[in-house]
């Protein structure tokens, strides 16, 4: 059965842009390693998820269909509105591209991490540990 457009704008509508379960699953293992941050800086490039401003690092929690991974779930294409789709994705790697390369020239450094890596929260707590160490 077809949606209607007034239902798939119900359904974009409650897509949420922050405290995500993907997020919140990253803070809670940031915080359990004992690490403190601050949330969505509006004044840095992107608005980062975790921000570790003594340490200038940042980290960015991507959904891998949203931020067009290279994973399954990443590389699928809705099959409604495909030409569309393929063209936010694309405007969105685009801006994440931007925005990275604007926090390196403030002297930021930073990490993403995606959705489908929680899948494994022992290596995602390594790979922070390395980043955040």
């Amino acid at each position: 059965m077809k949606e209607t457009p007034d239902q798939r704008s119900r359904i974009m509508r409650a897509v949420k842009g922050a405290d995500t379960a993907p997020e919140i699953a990253v803070r809670s293992l940031v915080h359990r390693m004992g690490y403190r941050f601050r949330l969505h800086r509006p004044d840095l490039p992107g608005k980062p998820d975790l921000v570790f401003p003594r340490l200038k690092k940042v980290v960015f929690v991507h959904g891998c269909f949203w931020h067009g991974h290279e994973c399954a779930r990443g590389a699928r294409t809705p099959k409604a509105n495909a030409v569309y789709w393929r063209a936010k994705i694309a405007r969105n790697r685009s801006r994440d591209a931007t925005h990275l390369k604007a926090l390196k020239a403030r002297g930021w450094r930073a990490a993403v991490i995606w959705e489908c890596d929680l899948k494994s929260p022992a290596r995602v707590a390594e790979r922070l540990a390395r980043f955040l160490g």
